[in-house]
């Protein structure tokens, strides 16, 4: 994104330099530039592929239409019909268009609106067969890729938006001094921490409800990318996005499509290592919520165990592993989890009701605005891992 690019979350909600959201929000620079360089890569007319531009732009407006975010669903779809006024649509799409909300009548597109819709509302229901229906109808492997990101962005953007726009209706008022109740919750986190006699120690694998903190594996269920075969494009973007991604089955297939990567990967790492705002510990609650409602076994291990390094406890992770509705040992984890599930589970209705309870816990809106990006940022990274490929335990590794 350069200076002179619009923002397209701060146009939707008409965010302006004066109000105090949209301060808050670019005090996070870096992950509104790496959102709209997703949204910018995603939505390019010049991808490559035959995930045609229209086609994007309509699965994009399905998503947000389905989870209840008409405000983005307009945006979509007034992009979709100005892409389709230069475009020569195939004669399904065409009929999509012309009778909203009808199905699909041949069986590409079914199985892309198939695809689509099982992962935008419920990511732990799609599977296997899912996924390969999508090569069988005739996308190509980087093309189901890039659905997935799609489908994934969307979901993140959408709750972004609900965030901020919770965020703004809330009030710049989250560095007031501390309420009574945030002072006492102050008082219970400075208080020794004793562990519980029933869990293991931290460190140890904590498994519940078949939950785990230890470390899984991970198996694509497409063709990736040979490392040693990259282009250089690929063989950067890997070397940008993680330590171990050139033996990594995740990395090595996001790469069939490298920019969409590159900047998935810039708004990973602003949001969850960024300093200052909220602790690194409790950005890892609100991964850990999210996966946990999302059914995600595997992000739910990783953020589970960062937590347990970060904060040498676990009593959390417990309590979200065995119901994750009554998680929190204190009032800041309560309400960091309890707006995560929101968010996570009706962004449509997501409100300044559910940043309240941050708010009288003490929470400053830098640190709300953080828990919303790891939530939201989890809607995206949940619904890959579940529907590209499998967790794979120690035990059948």
């Amino acid at each position: 994104m350069t200076a002179s690019t619009p923002d397209t979350i701060d146009t939707l909600l008409g965010l302006t330099p004066e109000r105090p959201a949209f301060a808050t929000r670019h005090a996070r620079d870096k992950v509104a530039v790496a959102t709209q360089g997703c949204y910018e890569a995603l939505f390019s007319p010049e991808l490559p592929g035959t995930l045609t531009h229209t086609e994007r732009l309509w699965v994009a407006s399905d998503i947000a239409d389905a989870s209840g975010l008409p405000q983005l669903a307009a945006h979509y779809r007034d992009q979709l019909l100005r892409s389709a006024a230069h475009t020569v649509l195939s004669q399904p799409l065409q009929a999509l268009l012309q009778h909203p909300g009808s199905a699909p009548t041949d069986a590409r597109l079914q199985a892309v609106a198939q695809f689509t819709r099982t992962l935008a509302t419920h990511p732990d229901r799609s599977d296997r067969a899912a996924l390969l229906a999508l090569p069988a109808a005739g996308l190509s492997v980087p093309d189901t890729v890039l659905l997935a990101q799609l489908i994934g962005f969307v979901t993140y953007q959408l709750r972004l938006v609900a965030g901020v726009a919770a965020l703004d209706a809330l009030g710049g008022e989250g560095d007031a001094p501390a309420a009574p109740a945030a002072a006492a919750a102050a008082a219970t986190d400075s208080a020794p921490f004793v562990h519980p006699a029933n869990l293991p120690a931290p460190g140890e694998p904590l498994r519940l409800n078949g939950y785990t903190s230890e470390t899984l594996g991970w198996t694509a269920w497409l063709p990736v990318v040979d490392p040693a075969t990259a282009t250089p494009e690929q063989q950067a973007v890997l070397d940008l996005s993680h330590p171990k991604a050139r033996s990594s089955d995740f990395y090595l297939l996001l790469v069939h499509h490298a920019r969409v990567l590159s900047e998935r990967s810039q708004a990973f790492n602003a949001i969850m290592y960024a300093p200052g705002g909220l602790s690194r510990a409790e950005r890892e609650v609100a991964s850990t919520a999210v996966s946990r409602a999302n059914g995600c076994v595997y992000c739910a291990s990783v953020h589970a165990q960062r937590f347990e390094q970060l904060a040498r406890r676990n009593d959390v992770m417990a309590q979200i592993f065995a119901d994750p509705d009554q998680a929190g040992t204190n009032a800041r984890e309560r309400a960091i989890v309890q707006a995560a599930l929101a968010l996570t589970r009706s962004p449509g209705s997501f409100g300044a009701q559910h940043l309240q309870p941050l708010r009288a816990a003490g929470l400053s809106d830098l640190e709300i605005l953080d828990a919303l990006h790891a939530s939201a940022l989890f809607a995206w990274a949940n619904r890959l891992m579940l529907n590209l490929g499998q967790a794979v335990f120690p035990q059948s590794a």
